[in-house]
């Protein structure tokens, strides 16, 4: 059968980019080897916020007192929190069909294969039912994701039982009473973050010298801070030299300023990036250009191959869903020749754990190595009415503005809800708006986005509340 896109992998990206495909008039079949959804609806972003949304009420329940309540002795069913999460994906997975139905998509359940075609690559599926299918399109948008990175070499490989990756850690037999997570990024902090707040020992293992490493210096102190005030043990500038399964448990060694230190617990969580999901799938035989295992592509998703797209984490970070979805939706948006606008959209970063952290633009550390004159100014939620009723007090906004123009350049926050508030900066970046701008907007009262105009209005010493 013969399409007008292909697309191979259905996760935010894959879907959302045939969608867009079917509703600019193409025929449209998406290639799937697991679940509709893909990773981040099944095995990544969805059911994570899930369980951490289960610890995040739980954690409540043990500061009631906070808000003038009581509750006796309140507990939880870690089977039933793993079971919320897994419906949820299920119920996800399910409205995914229904689009793809509602969007007359075809669903082609397997694994594909890209083969050399006449004018764009044929796909061959190896079909779930059994036997195997060609399909050729005028174009195919690859969507095919990315796994867990791994080290051989230090003994860091999941083996499902002690040694977890992502996928491990959503959906485990039963809870650990101690975990070492290696990697400080947020997955490793999301997990870390859940982990706790039911009551598992964890240490986290970071090998730059602070934890979140790609957020503003001064979100990176104060999650520490705030993490470790939680209980969540850390070891920062700490070089994993190798991971042993003992008779029990797990022995994580590593090096800190030179010396060693062995590290035990019942189970450990390998979180160190993620690897494109690009071999095996016959990129090497069309001749496709890659860089550090992505495929090479350009800002509308083309690839040196006629007629082949690559979007999302397959082609290179920022490794985020809604990432993918920008790219896919663009990419099939051009395929159309429709008329393009905004090829490169800041992206925002979100880590969703107790307290969050969110940011878009660049850091103040990037702007100083790229010597810009700029200004920055600082909020904090102790100084905000709604974060103050709601005993949310903890954490801060940071805007950064170039001095000449006002341009805003960055945002950066850690806090109750912070991931939720970073899209007025992402539309803020996108209008190409100055700190007059958002000094001149008026903010909802009493709401914590108000930190957003008091952040601005310190920037120029001209804050009000602090």
């Amino acid at each position: 059968m013969s399409y007008d896109l292909v697309v191979i992998g259905s996760g935010p990206g894959g879907y959302e980019g045939a969608i867009r495909a079917s509703q600019n008039g193409l025929k449209v079949a998406i290639v799937e080897r697991e679940a509709l959804g893909g990773i981040c609806l099944n095995w990544g972003c969805i059911p994570a916020k899930a369980l951490l949304k289960s610890a995040e009420v739980y954690d409540k329940l043990h500061h009631l007192e906070d808000y003038g309540l009581s509750a006796s002795n309140p507990g939880y069913d870690f089977e039933k929190v793993i079971q919320r999460s897994r419906g949820v994906t299920k119920t996800m997975s399910g409205g995914v069909a229904y689009l793809m139905k509602k969007n007359k998509i075809d669903v082609i359940e397997g694994s594909a294969v890209l083969e050399p075609g006449k004018d764009s690559p044929k796909v061959v599926v190896t079909l779930k039912a059994g036997g195997t299918q060609t399909v050729e399109a005028k174009n195919v948008m690859l969507a095919v994701g990315a796994r867990a990175r791994e080290i051989p070499a230090i003994g860091a490989v999941s083996d499902g039982e002690r040694i977890w990756t992502y996928r491990n850690a959503l959906a485990p037999k039963s809870q650990p009473k101690s975990l070492i997570i290696i990697g400080s990024g947020a997955i490793g902090i999301e997990f870390a973050s859940f982990y706790q707040a039911l009551g598992t020992e964890v240490t986290v293992v970071e090998a730059m010298d602070r934890i979140l490493p790609v957020e503003d210096h001064e979100v990176s102190a104060e999650a520490l801070k705030a993490f470790k005030k939680r209980g969540i043990n850390f070891r920062v500038g700490a070089k994993v030299t190798k991971i042993e399964k003992p008779a029990k448990g797990v022995a994580v060694h590593v090096e800190v300023a030179g010396k060693s230190e062995v590290l035990t617990a019942e189970g450990c969580i390998v979180a160190v990036g993620i690897v494109a999901n690009t071999d095996g799938i016959g990129l090497e035989k069309l001749g496709v250009v890659m860089d550090r295992g992505h495929v090479k592509n350009d800002s509308h998703g083309k690839t040196n191959v006629k007629g082949l797209y690559a979007i999302g984490d397959c082609a290179g970070p920022p490794w985020l869903a809604h990432k993918a979805s920008h790219e896919a939706v663009h990419a099939a948006d051009y395929m159309a020749g429709r008329k393009l606008s905004n090829l490169n959209p800041p992206i925002p970063g979100c880590t969703y754990a107790t307290p969050e952290v969110a940011s878009v633009g660049i850091t103040e550390q990037a702007a100083k190595e790229q010597k810009l004159d700029v200004k920055i100014g600082r909020f904090p939620f102790r100084a905000n009415g709604r974060a103050v009723a709601s005993s949310e007090t903890l954490g801060f906004v940071k805007v950064i503005f170039e001095k000449k123009t006002g341009a805003l350049l960055g945002a950066h926050m850690i806090g109750a809800n912070v991931t939720e508030m970073v899209q007025g900066f992402c539309l803020a970046i996108t209008m190409e708006a100055t700190e007059e701008d958002l000094q001149g907007t008026v903010f909802p009262h009493p709401t914590m986005s108000e930190a957003i105009l008091e952040a601005s209005l310190d920037a120029d010493g001209r804050v009000i509340n602090t």
